[in-house]
């Protein structure tokens, strides 16, 4: 359903060729390959796929798969064609790689701040409640300046 409105939206002007065969110059027919996923008012996604891929090797690929496929298909080559274009060397696998590491780089800081959280937290239970943690040795450097001045510090408790 979702080609067919795509389909239908591409033909406003009927007799206009997809984007596909217009940059081939040939006659966009009847059951053109191309048509449902390359409309013609999106030429730069075709010309993107053909330099990568080639036309004849996304027609074989289209038409070697169901259907309800191709979309994913076509989105796909397109996706990879444009980050092959701006990285040649990595692709979309330097993409990827680039988000990785992001992600391993605030999987980190989100650690260290969980940490540091967990230490506020414990340090201000201790300061309310200074009962519950007499046999605990700590941090003159947490407490105000006068909480700890005549604080003897035991630690054989």
């Amino acid at each position: 359903m979702q080609q067919i409105n795509k389909h239908m939206a591409s033909s406003a002007h009927p007799n206009a060729p997809c984007a596909a065969c217009k940059f081939l110059r040939r006659k966009c027919i009847q059951g053109c390959v191309f048509s449902p996923y390359f409309p013609p008012e999106d030429p730069i996604k075709f010309t993107n796929v053909h330099k990568i891929f080639g036309a004849s090797n996304v027609s074989k690929l289209l038409n070697e798969i169901e259907p309800h496929q191709r979309e994913d298909a076509v989105n796909s080559l397109a996706y990879e064609a444009e980050a092959r274009l701006k990285d040649p060397v990595y692709g979309c696998v330097g993409a990827i790689s680039v988000l990785q590491r992001q992600v391993l780089r605030l999987q980190k800081e989100l650690d260290a701040t969980n940490a540091d959280l967990i230490r506020f937290s414990s340090n201000q239970n201790i300061l309310t409640n200074p009962q519950s943690s007499r046999n605990y040795p700590q941090n003159p450097h947490a407490l105000p300046p006068n909480y700890g001045a005549n604080y003897s510090w035991n630690y054989n408790p």
